[in-house]
């Protein structure tokens, strides 16, 4: 059985950070804040980059991840991912097709699907995927290909008809993660909410202790 498959019966807990980049913070400084912080998921995800420097950054990142036994996914590319030896890749709608990396990763990757609906949400599982990224929940700036918010109501019906780990993203703040996690999410994406963060460290910390506190069952 492979590590795919077991992974899908557990379940994605707490704060995935997707690293970004500005002139004052790198990806690599995003990460190594987060990793500080205790969160299990960084996505490495560029969309500007070249082939070469995705490469290098990726292998970078793959360096520290694996020290901190930290998970990195790779955002969209298959072929990045296998050569760093990620731990899985995260798809969009319009990236390989999830059987065909499926087929090229094998079991041992984890593979996440961006879905924006409940349809695509249904479709991701069917097809195998290890998790679903979805959203926007809330309207966000950090993703210009966002599409329209589908709100509380919109991860509810989802939860309801997936039973693989569910990845909140879209608009993703302190101030309203812990209603996102009650409605069923198991993990929160953030990008803005840590990398825009004065502290990036205690910023991942804040966030991973509402969703914790979210999680704990009422008494």
């Amino acid at each position: 059985m492979g590590f795919s498959t077991l992974w899908r019966r557990g379940n994605i807990s707490g704060l995935y950070v997707i690293t970004t980049e500005s002139p004052q913070r790198s990806h690599i400084d995003i990460a190594k804040a987060s990793i500080e912080a205790g969160v299990s998921f960084i996505q490495y995800r560029d969309k500007n980059a070249s082939t070469r420097k995705l490469f290098e950054t990726a292998l970078k990142l793959r360096e520290i991840t694996r020290k901190a036994r930290t998970k990195l996914i790779i955002n969209d590319r298959v072929d990045i991912a296998l050569a760093v030896k990620a731990d899985g890749v995260h798809l969009g709608q319009d990236d390989m097709p999830l059987e065909h990396a499926r087929d090229i990763l094998g079991d041992r990757y984890i593979i996440g699907i961006s879905t924006s609906c409940l349809e695509e949400a249904v479709e991701a599982e069917h097809g195998g995927a290890d998790y679903i990224g979805l959203g926007p929940i809330y309207p966000t700036p950090s993703k210009d290909d966002a599409g329209s918010p589908i709100g509380i109501e919109g991860l509810m019906a989802a939860r309801e008809s997936v039973d693989i780990p569910i990845v909140a993203i879209g608009g993703l703040t302190a101030d309203n993660i812990e209603q996102v996690v009650s409605a069923g999410s198991d993990g929160i994406a953030v990008i803005s909410a840590v990398a825009s963060a004065l502290d990036m460290a205690e910023a991942s910390r804040r966030l991973n202790a509402l969703i914790e506190r979210a999680k704990r069952p009422l008494i």
